[in-house]
């Protein structure tokens, strides 16, 4: 089966994302008319940093992994020093009067970058496991301390996914584990008041209905609300009356849940596991070792954004600020999505060039 056809596209990989992003616009245009248009504009954007990203010589970009990482951690770190704040967090740094969120942005950058170096090195020793881990703690830390706890887990999320599929023994994970279970008390005084809360919050989702708790049960019902056929956009209460927080952004699944009811929230879980399913078999086709692991940095993301998301909205998982990939409000984490599944298409080009040139 063809898989590219119209201007080489893989529209295998493209048309999951598709049907998540015009529930997406439904989504913003029931809730605000200016939030619809930036997130247009920002799909705009998008679109073309795919593909440019799919014409990309990917191979070429192994060889800059030591700079992109440098530049990375820079950037991050200029992030903490001139970004300006909103709602507490310093995240974001203007660039031509842009907002640019680098934590976001960077990942499938700091993805090629991992991938490159753990393609490069041959040996499974631990010092390659302990390596990595080393390379991974200035980015934790300084998306940590911004506050971004959601995406420093999830940074950490992948690299355990990645080395795991690269083939480390699971033991030796559990031996890094202890550690981090001793200093668990240390890295509890870290946490800021409200992250705190959160957790505790998790524990015993009733225990303030008025404070650290508001956020995941007014999620809750605005999911449960929306029943099998929803309220209609545009009609729910949660979400119109504002009850509901972060309403387009982490919360934008309670937001449709609530509007489009359970038709509304399968059809997004199963775009998502189309969309999981596509990179997944392109994962089990790659035969090079750093496309293939760049596969899993894609598969890894994506499914950590997922579950992460749709768990804090169901109150399954405690609030930590992930987004919906491709559905929630925010044109950096579409950039970094779109050139995800760029690069991926790239990979994957390179991939069945060869195959047809072998059978040659």
């Amino acid at each position: 089966m063809r898989n590219k056809n119209l201007l080489g596209l893989d529209w295998w990989l493209l048309a999951p994302v598709f049907v998540l992003v015009i529930i997406s616009l439904v989504t913003l245009l029931s809730l605000n008319r200016e939030l619809f248009l930036n997130q247009l504009s920002a799909l705009g954007v998008g679109l073309v940093a795919f593909f440019l990203a799919s014409r990309l010589r990917v191979e070429m970009l192994e060889s800059f992994r030591v700079s992109i990482y440098v530049i990375s951690v820079v950037l991050l770190l200029v992030v903490l020093i001139i970004g300006f704040e909103s709602n507490g967090a310093v995240r974001w740094i203007s660039v031509f009067g842009v907002s640019v969120q680098f934590s976001e942005v960077l990942k499938p950058f700091l993805a090629l970058s991992l991938c490159s170096f753990l393609a490069k090195r041959s040996d499974m020793s631990f010092r390659t496991v302990l390596l990595t881990l080393l390379l991974l703690l200035p980015v934790f830390f300084l998306v940590a301390f911004q506050p971004d706890l959601g995406n420093a887990l999830i940074y950490g999320g992948v690299v355990l996914l990645v080395l795991i599929v690269y083939g480390f023994p699971l033991r030796w994970f559990g031996l890094l584990l202890l550690p981090f279970i001793f200093v668990s008390p240390i890295f509890w005084n870290l946490l800021h008041d409200y992250q705190q809360r959160r957790l505790l919050t998790f524990i015993n989702p009733t225990s303030d209905p008025l404070g650290s708790s508001y956020n995941v049960i007014q999620a809750m019902i605005a999911v449960g609300s929306g029943m099998f056929l929803g309220k209609g956009l545009s009609q729910g209460t949660q979400s119109g009356l504002r009850f509901l927080p972060e309403r387009h952004t982490d919360f934008i699944f309670a937001t449709l849940s609530e509007g489009l009811g359970f038709v509304g929230s399968a059809i997004v879980i199963c775009a998502f596991i189309l969309l999981l399913l596509r990179v997944y078999m392109l994962f089990m086709k790659m035969e090079n070792q750093f496309a293939k692991l760049f596969a899993a940095c894609v598969f890894s993301f994506l499914l950590i954004h997922f579950f992460v998301n749709i768990g804090m909205n169901t109150g399954l998982l405690p609030i930590v600020g992930v987004t919906l990939p491709f559905v929630s409000f925010g044109g950096n984490s579409l950039l970094s999505n779109f050139i995800f599944l760029g690069i991926l298409s790239a990979l994957s080009s390179t991939y069945s060039r060869r195959s047809v040139l072998e059978i040659k």
